[in-house]
């Protein structure tokens, strides 16, 4: 499968972020737009597009009148609740090592609220892929993945499903993942669950109900998600809107 190689724009994005990550900008002022164009060799649009992702993420802010300087309580942001990340990635983003282990994969008839939400019949056959992922062997996120069976084309293993949710989806349904219409949920763990993420019988939870569409805007799968928050803490900076 071919990957698309990251924009100029990207690469200098990251190139900053690597050098803020690295300290390496003298009492965290960033140079000016046509210092870093001139070091990068790259155009002052390109670092201009570059800074303004960087600040987006909460990386950097800027000062009018003053400059652009790194802005160390976003770097404490490890994940982007906006964007797509698998939990392996989000798991190295924590300094664990990730891993993953296939609890079920099941197929089951669509119950009404699922078949309107993945716009199929009630009753159409569903494939279910429990997925637990460990940090440093414990358990930490467990995801149940409904995807319509009839979009499935390709057999796949135990080993295809140990990959992210979006390869799957790519190799074995042909659907593009393009994003997700995400809720996120207050729930209290069940028996089940509390077993298999070492947590206390009626634990409080934070949970992601979400849909995932592909590049048609349909639906192709219904996802969600279970975390211990000790473990995985989820953090996202909110902005005054001006």
């Amino acid at each position: 499968m071919l990957k698309r190689a990251p924009s100029l724009t990207d690469q200098v994005k990251a190139h900053i972020k690597q050098q803020i990550l690295s300290d390496e900008f003298e009492d965290g002022r960033i140079p000016a737009e046509t210092d870093l164009a001139n070091q990068l060799g790259v155009s002052r649009t390109t670092i201009r597009d570059a800074l303004s992702r960087l600040e987006i993420e909460g990386a950097i802010f800027r000062k009018q009148g003053v400059g652009t300087f790194v802005n160390k309580a976003g770097l404490r942001i490890k994940m982007r609740l906006e964007e797509i990340w698998s939990y392996e990635q989000v798991l190295e983003a924590h300094d664990y090592t990730p891993s993953t282990a296939i609890l079920a994969v099941q197929e089951h008839p669509a119950g009404v609220d699922l078949a309107a939400e993945l716009k199929i019949e009630p009753g159409s056959p569903l494939v279910a892929i429990h997925k637990l992922f460990l940090a440093d062997g414990e358990p930490v996120v467990m995801t149940v993945n409904h995807i319509p069976a009839g979009i499935i084309s390709r057999p796949y293993t135990t080993a295809d499903l140990q990959r992210p949710i979006f390869h799957f989806l790519l190799n074995h349904c042909q659907q593009h993942l393009t994003y997700y219409l995400s809720d996120i949920v207050p729930t209290i763990a069940t028996p089940t669950l509390a077993t298999t993420l070492h947590l206390p019988p009626q634990s409080a939870l934070i949970s992601f109900e979400e849909i995932g569409y592909n590049t048609d805007n349909e639906p192709v799968v219904k996802a969600f998600s279970y975390f211990r928050d000790e473990l995985l803490r989820l953090r996202l900076i909110r902005r005054e809107v001006i």
